[in-house]
This record gives C-alpha cells, structure tokens and sequence, in this order.
C-alpha cells in the first residue's frame, strides 16, 4: 500500500480520488517488463470522498467507498492528473468497480 499523502482536494457529489497503485513491474514468470509494456493500473488507495450525490428529495446519497480503501476501477474511466507531482485519478462512485477486501 502506498504511503498517505495529503492533497488538498475536496472531490464534489459522488466524486471518488484515487492514488493508482505501481504498475506490476514483473511477470509471474518472472520476465521484467519494460516501460512500454507494461499495463496501466487498474486498483489504487482512496484519499479523498465527496460528500455523495444529491437525490431526489434533497438529501445526499451516502457513498460506499473511505478514505484509504484499496479499490479496482475501469480502465480508461475517470480523469488522470498530475498534483505536486504525484499522479491520481479523479472518478464517480459508479466508475469503481470493487473494494479490495483483506482477509
């Protein structure tokens, strides 16, 4: 799991921020892979939560993922970009697939 950072983002609605997690670096053979190969990753930490969407009557929906959950989401969903040098991925609730359960 990657260190905690502090972002200074306040994500709106069901908005989730996600710190993506290195991309695997070997194969399960275990051949090194190279930049150009290797797969973008699709499981990072949450660090940040939107207060959840606005329903109908008035009321905020309550979201289902926290601040430090291990979560997989889609592979081109959200937008990718870069703060204080460090690369994150915004995203709505519906785009994260599943929270990653340790047993």
């Amino acid at each position: 799991m990657s260190a905690k950072k502090n972002y200074n983002l306040r994500p709106l609605d069901d908005r989730v921020v996600v710190e993506p997690l290195a991309a695997e670096e070997m194969t399960a053979g275990g051949i090194v892979l190279p930049d150009s190969a290797k797969e973008k990753p699709q499981r990072g930490i949450v660090v940040a939560v939107g207060p959840g969407r606005v329903l109908d009557n008035g009321k905020r929906a309550d979201l289902s993922v926290a601040v430090g959950d291990e979560v997989i989401y889609g592979k081109y969903s959200g937008s990718d970009l870069e703060v204080d040098g460090n690369e994150i991925k915004i995203l709505r609730e519906s785009d994260v697939l599943a929270k990653v359960v340790k047993s």
